[in-house]
């Protein structure tokens, strides 16, 4: 439980999702890549906890769960950067998308997969590669690159990934439904 504890998303109040509906679709199919045969909008369950609540929705196929996506949020230069995962079963990251954030123009908003490809280092990692200690920019002996002039903004992006990673481990049976009505 340590590990949802330190959640990135311990300062929010509710994490229900309130955008429209097309942009949060679109925001799913970007970390979710393959197809799935439900309906995602309608495939969701909220974990609850001291911290607040995750709004998690579900891939499946053939009524098993492939993956889910949820948000996680770190604290860059400028403040809150909302971001939204897709994790396979298996604990790998699908894809990784920043939807909110208000770093500097030209330095910070390289996590923006339109301004630079960083963002998409995250794809096919997982808790164990890099291994745990690794889940840190270089600069504070990490695997995950920096960028001249703005640690700080990659830096809040690595830890609040590696904080959802470690949320899908704390969670994994709930998450993939595998807790026999539970929840």
């Amino acid at each position: 439980m340590a590990a949802w504890r330190c959640s990135p998303v311990r300062r929010w109040p509710s994490l229900r999702w309130p955008p429209e509906e097309a942009d949060l679709k679109q925001s799913l199919t970007q970390v979710l890549p393959g197809s799935y045969d439900n309906e995602l909008l309608k495939d969701a369950v909220t974990l609850r906890s001291d911290v607040g609540e995750v709004l998690v929705y579900r891939a499946r196929r053939a009524g098993k769960v492939e993956a889910v996506v949820y948000r996680v949020t770190g604290y860059g230069y400028s403040g809150a950067i909302v971001c939204v995962m897709g994790v396979s079963r298996e604990g790998k990251i699908l894809g990784v998308r920043v939807i909110k954030h208000a770093e500097t123009p030209g330095l910070g908003d390289k996590i923006e997969p339109a301004k630079a490809k960083w963002i998409f280092d995250f794809d096919g990692k997982f808790l164990g590669e890099p291994p745990v200690d690794k889940w840190a920019v270089k600069k504070d002996g990490g695997v995950f690159d920096q960028f001249a002039g703005a640690t700080i903004t990659p830096r809040a992006v690595v830890k609040a990934v590696k904080e959802g990673l470690q949320f899908f481990e704390a969670n994994k049976a709930a998450l993939l439904d595998e807790m026999g009505g539970k929840q």
